[in-house]
């Protein structure tokens, strides 16, 4: 059975995620996780879309992406972030032969059955990635992931990110959309049921 087509269509949020050949920590040094932030930071200059978050771990990463009227399809952009990486990567450790597992992954929040729900859930799934493999105890502390971009109105994250609509509708003021935005982190510590928004 071949692979099944994705949707491309613009003004859809992807929630992607790619994993390192053999699920292998390949970008535990840290310099691997900035090589891979300034590939990110090349295909927004070179692609229009928006980058909603990002979670860069050891062996795997998490984007959400959203695709714009007139800008390239997922699949371009992941294209061109995995074959850059990959390449750069190859290039500083003198290797040759392949960098990710298998092609990319992809759920698009629109298609959840409470979409707003799932991304802000989502987004704390993000933030808590790196909590989950033991590189910190709290999701503020890690480097790699933009969550505190959705927590402090001044945080300068490493990758310019886009408030998605779904976080603007949660108030008038950046602060009243903190407020709601936290009783989702209270949801995820507790694991509320994710599947009933999907």
């Amino acid at each position: 059975m071949g692979r099944p087509n994705r949707i491309q269509n613009p003004n859809l949020t992807y929630h992607v995620g790619s994993r390192c050949i053999n699920r292998d920590p390949r970008m535990r040094p840290k310099v691997f996780k900035e090589g891979f932030l300034a590939v990110l930071r090349n295909a927004m200059e070179k692609y229009d879309f928006k980058l909603i978050s990002y979670c860069i771990m050891d062996n795997h990463i998490h984007l959400i992406i959203h695709t714009v009227e007139g800008g390239a399809s997922i699949s371009r952009i992941m294209q061109y972030i995995k074959s850059r990486f990959a390449r750069w990567y190859n290039t500083m450790m003198n290797r040759i032969g392949p960098f990710w597992n298998e092609r990319f992954s992809d759920t698009i929040i629109q298609h959840a059955k409470d979409a707003v729900h799932y991304l802000l859930w989502l987004l704390w799934y993000l933030g808590f990635n790196p909590v989950r493999a033991g590189k910190c105890e709290n999701p503020r502390k890690y480097k790699f992931s933009s969550i505190n971009a959705y927590l402090e109105e001044q945080f300068q994250p490493e990758v310019k990110i886009t408030y998605h609509e779904y976080f603007i509708q949660l108030g008038a003021t950046f602060k009243e959309r903190v407020k709601k935005f936290l009783i989702y982190e209270e949801l995820y510590r507790k694991r509320h049921p994710v599947f009933e928004w999907v």
